[in-house]
């Protein structure tokens, strides 16, 4: 379906049509007709599926540009999701001249308040940033009437729920609240009952067709030899643009170290590094200067970059439904992708939970042997000879290459250029240090994974978890619930080998009711 068919004002549409949109995804078509109405809605899809436009548009089209109060709120889990939703939010209002100013922690307090003296219109922040001002007082929302939940089930793994409550109930308890979330677990529905008033419950199928385009595999190997595995694979499949994912801290700056030492271009992001740190590390990201993103899930989520050809989860997550969200990075556009995930033998039982929630078998992947990562270095090597012949001016350079075919063979110059370009990853030795694994319970009836979903702290691993905003300026309040769950698998064997091919290649107290939901599915 047409934007123009639904509903929205001609300026609005303005701006979408400078933005380059003209039909409406799934999620956009069924929840902006509700939410014009003014209807509370509970939108369920998966990432990268146009949700900021779906609850934006509706959001900007209220609001009155006359009036320099606060009239929308976006809450969202992390600093990236925040800025990121920001800045297509005020590409949407553009034409409308709709102010958004986006607050979150790791930043200078004191710029913000400055910025918020501007008097937006629209509010985007994470929870404890935004408890902050608005213990400050420097944020009131006296005068909301459109209030977003995003990533909700991302909010609650994270432990956010009171502070969500606490700045619900500095809102009008008139407003209109959307809520939008991949996955709906009981927390969920219960804020819906809680804090909404008859809430539509739009449910988009998830898109087989993005998955069907990732090639999935899983490499089995012990902790301490991933990383000599995972850089033979890079030798192999000569990724374009990959990000690898790490469950901790600690791990990515070792992987990030380590990779660069061996002659990689990359660097990692998690929660310690200063805003401006990431920012920096991400534009390169995007704009090709780095290889390789090293990332957390906490860090990564929300990213939305184009052109990831593959995704490599140097530890398996410890959330099945976190898996998905990692490869759905690659595989974007119709274009294809690659993910590649490395699992110690006793966490092998996550695996095939993994399995039974994405519905799609993973393949074995016999990693490649010295030789066939030789042979993809030389490859990739002779590549970049190809590319810099035909960009060097070669007439200047006549008189010392003369010179030196004087004194050498041919043979023997190309090869000693091609050791130059060539990462032997046996040249660099490179120590990671090992990770606690994930608890196995074969035996038990059960594997590492227990029950449902319910942001649970993580028992088996907590020490080496990530925790949210640590040591970057956000309040403690915006943490990490690790979740924990599992179920029996048996290890796999064999599987693809490698013959010098390279792989595959976005004021008032709340009301209480029993109100409850409609459901609108694109699976009838």
């Amino acid at each position: 379906m047409k934007f123009s068919e639904l509903g929205l004002d001609a300026v609005l549409l303005q701006s979408i049509e400078t933005m380059g949109f003209e039909e409406a995804t799934p999620i956009q078509t069924e929840t902006i007709p509700l939410a014009l109405k003014g209807l509370d809605v509970i939108g369920q899809a998966q990432t990268g599926t146009g949700k900021t436009a779906a609850f934006g548009l509706p959001m900007l089209q209220k609001i009155n540009t006359e009036n320099k109060a606060i009239q929308g709120i976006v809450i969202a889990p992390t600093r990236e999701l925040a800025i990121q939703t920001q800045e297509e939010l005020y590409r949407l209002g553009k034409d409308k001249h709709v102010s958004v100013q986006v607050v979150y922690g790791g930043a200078d307090i004191s710029r913000q308040i400055r910025a918020l003296k501007n008097k937006p219109q629209i509010i985007v922040g994470t929870p404890g940033r935004l408890l902050d001002h608005i213990k400050r007082k420097t944020i009131r929302l006296d005068h909301i009437e459109t209030l977003v939940l995003d990533e909700a089930d991302e909010m609650l793994n994270m432990g956010f729920l009171e502070d969500i409550e606490s700045i619900l109930s500095e809102t009008p308890s008139e407003r209109q609240t959307l809520l939008f979330s991949a996955t709906m677990p009981d927390q969920i529905k219960k804020i819906g009952v809680k804090f909404m008033h008859a809430p539509e419950h739009v449910k988009i199928k998830a898109s087989h067709a993005s998955a069907n385009l990732i090639d999935q595999y899983f490499v089995k190997c012990k902790d301490f030899e991933k990383f000599d595995t995972m850089t033979r694979l890079f030798d192999v499949q000569n990724p374009e643009l990959a990000i690898v994912f790490g469950r901790t801290k600690r791990r990515v700056d070792e992987l990030s170290k380590g990779l660069e030492l061996r002659g990689y271009r990359a660097e990692g992001i998690h929660g310690d590094l200063t805003q401006q740190k990431r920012m920096s590390v991400l534009n390169a990201f995007k704009t090709g200067d780095l290889d390789f993103l090293v990332a957390t899930d906490v860090a990564a989520r929300g990213l939305d970059v184009t052109g990831v050809t593959h995704v490599y989860n140097y530890d398996i997550p410890q959330d099945p439904e976190s898996y998905v969200h990692r490869i759905g990075r690659t595989g974007r556009a119709g274009k294809e992708g690659m993910s590649v995930t490395f699992v110690t033998p006793n966490e092998m039982d996550y695996l095939r939970t993994i399995e039974n929630l994405t519905k799609k078998p993973i393949t074995p992947l016999q990693p490649p042997s010295d030789e066939e990562a030789f042979r993809g270095q030389v490859k990739s090597a002779m590549d970049e000879v190809e590319s810099l012949v035909k960009e060097t001016e070669t007439d200047k350079y006549q008189r010392a290459a003369v010179r030196l075919l004087e004194e050498h063979t041919a043979e023997d110059l190309v090869a000693a250029f091609l050791k130059s370009l060539s990462k032997d990853a046996t040249d660099v030795p490179v120590k990671i240090t090992p990770e606690r694994p994930l608890p196995s319970r074969k035996g038990k009836g059960g594997g590492g994974y227990k029950g449902k979903s319910t942001g649970g702290g993580y028992k088996g691993n907590r020490g080496s978890s990530e925790r949210r905003g640590s040591g970057s300026g956000e309040r403690s309040g915006e943490r990490s619930g690790n979740k924990n769950r599992s179920s029996d698998s048996k290890p796999r064997s064999g599987g693809k080998r490698y013959d010098d091919k390279r792989g595959g290649g976005s004021a008032g107290a709340p009301k209480k009711s029993s109100h409850s939901f409609t459901i609108r599915s694109n699976n009838d």
